[in-house]
């Protein structure tokens, strides 16, 4: 079965360079062991990364151990939809994009948050 987005469509390719995803094939597509939800398909930012860092989750360093290279603004990458979340309470919420963010990404916010930050 096709994975939909939060517009109802396909889901489409966040970045595949770097490659991200639950499965590392470039998508926010989830399953049941993703205890994450790495659903919504995130435009980084410097504040978004440094909000990420001063509350526990160093997303700028590379840990080759888990296939991640460390993010830099303007990286797209597949965040957990709570950290997204918890990001757009705080002020730091990055820009999404919208064909690549997971249906599921609703289950974590409200869609119109969500489109409140879609990227063009």
């Amino acid at each position: 079965m096709t994975a939909l987005n939060i517009l109802g469509t396909p889901l489409a390719i966040c970045s595949t360079d770097p490659m991200t995803g639950w499965y590392r094939d470039g998508c926010c597509n989830t399953d049941a062991k993703d205890q994450g939800r790495h659903v919504v398909c995130a435009i980084v930012t410097e504040d978004f990364l440094a909000f990420s860092r001063a509350v526990g989750n160093d997303l700028s360093s590379p840990r080759p151990e888990y296939q991640f290279p460390g993010l830099k603004p303007g990286d797209r990458w597949c965040l957990c939809a709570a950290r997204w979340e918890e990001a757009r309470q705080a002020g730091f919420a990055p820009d999404i994009v919208p064909e690549a963010t997971h249906a599921r990404a609703v289950d974590y916010t409200a869609l119109g948050h969500l489109q409140a930050h879609s990227a063009g």
